[in-house]
């Protein structure tokens, strides 16, 4: 051990400690910043050589030779009101920074709710000052990918803009668990099948919306846009969309809607109408939140991994950063239907 100190002035060296563990220096260095691409047998080599020769990364110059900042941006390009409502968005930070938490990166969060906000971020990411980006809750029309891809910077979006998506990408089914949904609903003697429905402009959102009219067509309930209703994802656009439905179908006996807080916005209009749930009429939320658990009666879910979604993103996002990925993945984890007293 002293004769390495000694050759390297008195420092360890990445070298040293790639040869102490007899791997290459490129997977040492990987396993020093924390990338996931190595096996178990190998990090442990590695972190045992760190351990022997006291090798402490010099995180300055490492960044001024990689052009690295040790830093990522979670970038949610909604305004707070909506971040601090919904718990997806929670579970996503909690994903993305339980993947982080063994690694030198520093999570950046970036709320990005109007025009002056998105050009104060493009400013600052063209800049440079982050390795790569987090894209959450992504609208068709937001410049913030295309800026990204001009940039040449990593980035992962949690879920896709169009089917044609050109960014990494992860997802949940979304199509799947809408029809796991309707099937249900069906399964229990429910006709008049009503869904409220996300911003259009959010993939995730349509995709709810086409798994609803294949799974209500397969059933043989043709679609009826009287049961459609467009929301916004919120608490209050899930109250507003249930009493279009009351008005347009007042025989309405079932409601899917694409959020729990949808839910639970309908829920309390369903009161209010004095329909009972679910004996008049039954609901289902997505997204299998604490909002789910904690409503009376208990809501049907469709449940989607969103911590393993956080943390899958921020994995993609470390091999984009060290150049690991020659392709940029299309990810889709499976959704499941946790039924519940509402249905």
């Amino acid at each position: 051990m002293a004769a390495a100190r000694v050759r390297s002035g008195g420092r360890p060296t990445l070298e040293e400690v790639a040869a102490r563990a007899g791997v290459g220096r490129g997977t040492a260095s990987r396993v020093i910043n924390g990338s996931p691409r190595v096996s178990a047998h190998t990090r442990e080599a590695v972190e045992a050589a760190v351990a022997e020769l006291g090798y402490v990364p010099n995180r300055a110059a490492r960044a001024l030779a990689g052009n690295r900042t040790d830093a990522v941006a979670l970038v949610v390009p909604e305004p707070e009101t909506r971040f601090f409502a919904e718990p997806y968005f929670s579970d996503i930070v909690r994903g993305v920074g339980a993947a982080l938490a063994d690694t030198d990166m520093q999570l950046l969060l970036t709320l990005v709710g109007n025009d002056r906000e998105r050009r104060r971020l493009a400013q600052y990411l063209t800049a440079h000052r982050v390795d790569g980006v987090l894209l959450v809750s992504v609208h068709a029309a937001d410049p913030l990918p295309d800026l990204l891809e001009q940039l040449g910077m990593p980035a992962v979006m949690s879920g896709r803009r169009s089917a044609s998506e050109t960014l990494a990408s992860v997802d949940s089914d979304n199509f799947a668990g809408a029809g796991a949904a309707v099937g249900h609903l069906v399964s229990r003697g429910r006709r008049a099948i009503a869904t409220i429905t996300g911003p259009q402009d959010v993939y995730g959102a349509q995709r709810r919306l086409d798994g609803y009219r294949a799974a209500m067509s397969e059933a043989g309930l043709g679609p009826d846009e009287r049961l459609i209703a467009p929301a916004d994802f919120s608490e209050e656009g899930g109250a507003r969309a249930m009493r279009e439905l009351l008005a347009r179908r007042p025989d309405v006996d079932a409601v899917f809607a694409a959020s729990d807080v949808m839910a639970a916005g309908a829920r309390q209009v369903l009161r209010e109408a004095g329909r009972r749930i679910p004996d008049d009429v039954a609901l289902i939320g997505f997204d299998d939140s604490a909002v789910a658990r904690h409503m009376d009666p208990a809501l049907t879910s469709v449940r989607q991994p969103i911590e393993e979604m956080g943390r899958t993103m921020a994995r993609v996002l470390l091999d984009e950063i060290a150049g690991e990925h020659r392709e940029r993945p299309q990810i889709v984890l499976p959704t499941e239907l946790v039924v519940r007293d509402s249905s």
